[in-house]
């Protein structure tokens, strides 16, 4: 038998989901985990320019969408590897965002290199350390990339802090 489903409110439920119509299993379709980290060269941080869309040519920070199978912080030290061929320390968590127009929620970083040297991996055009007056804000390819930056200079070096999320009235829903 093929599946077939339709968008219905399945019994005991308060939304529409994709119900089979054969059995009514529930296809839960739930937000992506993106993870990542602001990652800390010198006086300044590690951006890469994408080579990806969305946003190719913008500028991001090293961070990608989870797999299975991983822990948060294994898949913020994967990205970074992947984006950037840095070896990370992380040392903080700085922050959880929800962008709820495209199903996101980010997990960001503060971070290290544990290694020297960085290059561009295959999802980058460059990359590149940023002194903080240095920063392309006018080219950084999300609104979750500028609140991570803004946010990370602000607790910079404080050996403790309540990591932050989306600012005030902000739900990620236009480009910077």
């Amino acid at each position: 038998m093929t599946p077939s489903f339709t968008r219905r409110v399945p019994d005991g439920d308060d939304r529409p989901r994709r119900v089979c119509d054969h059995c009514a299993f529930v296809d839960y379709e739930n937000p992506k985990v993106v993870v990542g980290s602001v990652v800390r060269v010198g006086d300044g941080v590690l951006l890469c320019r994408r080579a990806i869309e969305p946003r190719r040519g913008f500028w991001t920070l090293p961070a990608g969408f989870m797999e299975l199978g991983e822990t948060v912080e294994e898949g913020a030290k994967r990205e970074a590897w992947e984006e950037a061929r840095a070896r990370l320390r992380l040392t903080a968590l700085l922050a959880v965002y929800s962008i709820p127009r495209i199903g996101q929620v980010q997990i960001m970083h503060l971070a290290e290199l544990e290694t020297p040297g960085f290059e561009p991996g295959p999802e980058s055009l460059e990359v590149r350390a940023f002194g903080w007056d240095e920063i392309p804000w006018e080219e950084l390819a999300f609104p979750s990339v500028h609140w991570a930056l803004t946010q990370a200079r602000e607790v910079w070096g404080r050996p403790a802090f309540i990591p932050f999320a989306n600012p005030a009235g902000e739900r990620g829903d236009r480009h910077p």
